[in-house]
């Protein structure tokens, strides 16, 4: 008898609220396996991006646990939190939240620099990464003079920089055309294929229907 999937992440009986009156997460439970690509999906307001936070231990929830590997996270200092976040998590956010003072190279490179990676091969991958994703020509521009396509790939070469083991991605797709959403799943999924837990936040049932499974808030 195969064994099943091993879970990299999971929430057992998370809430969260921001007011105390009004619980954003409750006793809300999911587990995440290497190898698959997962849409989180529900109504606007309803708490999709800070699912992505509280699994990314960006926040900590107010009742409940995040394990990773099956070991939980939330008495775990900060400095650990954060460690753990460099080395194992590659982030896609919503409006890709690159560094405008910085070059597009150096936004890349920013994550290897926590983790501590070898300058010189974190380059070199950097530049497969971009030449890979149609955006080399603009490693030495500015953010702001990007079109919103080319920083959301530019996001995306940032997030797979380390190689992974969890990628999480809040509307990856949402501002971008079909030839753009079409690079960006199919890198969402490879990485899934290469043994990552892959979570995508999203509206789009085009691309919820080509994930392996679907979490409704």
């Amino acid at each position: 008898m195969s064994r099943p999937p091993r879970a990299v992440l999971c929430a057992e009986r998370v809430s969260f609220r921001y007011e105390p009156a009004t619980p954003l997460l409750d006793d809300w439970s999911a587990t995440f396996h290497r190898g698959e690509l997962v849409a989180v999906t529900g109504p606007s307001g309803r708490g999709k991006s800070t699912v992505l936070y509280l699994l990314g231990l960006m926040l900590r929830p107010t009742a409940g646990e995040v394990l990773l590997d099956g070991e939980p996270m939330q008495s775990r200092p900060d400095r650990e939190r954060a460690a753990h976040r460099a080395a194992r998590f590659g982030f896609v956010f919503q409006d890709a939240a690159l560094d405008t003072t910085r070059t597009v190279l150096d936004n890349v490179l920013e994550t290897a620099l926590y983790r501590g990676d070898d300058r010189r091969r974190s380059r070199h991958r950097a530049h497969e990464l971009l030449e890979r994703f149609g955006v080399a020509l603009r490693a030495d521009a500015r953010p702001g003079q990007v079109s919103g396509g080319q920083a959301q790939r530019i996001a995306l070469c940032r997030a797979l920089l380390g190689d992974p083991r969890i990628v999480l991605a809040d509307e990856p797709t949402g501002n971008l055309d079909p030839a753009s959403s079409e690079v960006v799943f199919t890198a969402l999924r490879e990485q899934a294929a290469r043994g990552a837990a892959v979570v995508v936040v999203t509206h789009d049932p085009a691309l919820v229907g080509r994930c392996d499974r679907e979490l409704v808030l």
